[in-house]
């Protein structure tokens, strides 16, 4: 199959999704609030009275990026990776209404044919009834089976730098045994999440963990490290996928002050002592 470069290079998609109080407390509790039940702060996410959406939730409120589906693109779905991902909350998201979202392809970078190509993209989200803009999403997909294709090889946007020392803060948080069958709920039911045999297949134990879901986790951290589960101090975090995350372990993240409401950060299992999310940034008010 050949790869249709250039029209993954003009690749754009805009498209509209709801939000109501249900579906904010089902994502909340895909990404593991509730384990607390009755404390205040998880209940600002969970609980109709006074309800808050969780910021995260905005990676899910994007459209699907339908070129990796598409047959004249002919992305290798088999050896794609997904990298990394970002958010930048300009406005709190609203509790009910219609959000319009609009992606674009930003960069295709080539690294060869032994490494593949890189392609970043970018979602903006506005509320559709203001205009108002609410957020912008990043991800990069290494598309492993399709470098060397003739593209330019740079520059690829560096990787934010993690020190190697003892963090400032850490946050302790579990991903709960069910998290799989809950966040997929929320709009991603590839049955390498739920299915033993499917996983089997991929080359897993078991099925592993959405990688938006363990994005969610780590914002979870965020806004109880960082935030005093304020949404409105949430501003942005990016971070890097290392290794895959199963339900029932611990995520660890930890905090790095570099400063001015910014903090590098890195996420660990603890289980299996393995880095799972890495060169992270953020940002808090």
């Amino acid at each position: 199959m050949s790869f249709g470069h250039e029209k993954l290079q003009a690749w754009t998609r805009e498209g509209v999704k709801e939000i109501t109080p249900h579906k904010a407390i089902l994502y909340a509790l895909g990404v593991g609030l509730g384990d607390a039940p009755t404390d205040p702060q998880q209940l600002r996410y969970l609980y109709e009275k006074d309800l808050s959406v969780l910021p995260t939730m905005a990676m899910v409120m994007g459209v699907h990026p339908d070129f990796i589906d598409d047959p004249e693109i002919g992305v290798d779905m088999v050896r794609m990776l997904h990298g990394e991902s970002g958010c930048v909350l300009h406005k709190p998201l609203p509790v009910s209404g219609k959000v319009r979202a609009r992606a674009r392809v930003e960069q295709l970078i080539d690294r060869g044919a032994a490494k593949g190509a890189a392609c970043y993209f970018a979602t903006d989200l506005y509320d559709d009834e203001s205009g108002d803009h609410l957020a912008t999403n990043s991800a990069c997909f290494i598309l492993r089976g399709n470098g060397g294709f003739g593209g330019p090889d740079g520059p690829a946007p560096a990787p934010h730098p993690v020190p190697e020392r003892a963090p400032d803060l850490t946050c302790d948080l579990p991903i709960l045994p069910q998290a799989g069958l809950i966040y997929r709920l929320s709009g991603d039911t590839n049955p390498l999440h739920v299915d033993p045999d499917v996983a089997r297949k991929a080359g897993f134990p078991q099925p592993i963990f959405h990688g938006l879901g363990t994005f969610g986790v780590a914002g979870h951290a965020v806004l109880k490290t960082l935030c005093d589960y304020d949404a409105t101090r949430f501003g942005q975090m990016k971070l890097r996928y290392s290794a895959p995350v199963f339900p029932g372990e611990t995520l660890r993240a930890a905090f790095f002050d570099e400063g001015h409401g910014q903090f590098a950060m890195r996420c660990t299992v603890l289980e299996r002592d393995k880095v799972v999310l890495n060169n992270g940034y953020i940002k808090v008010a």
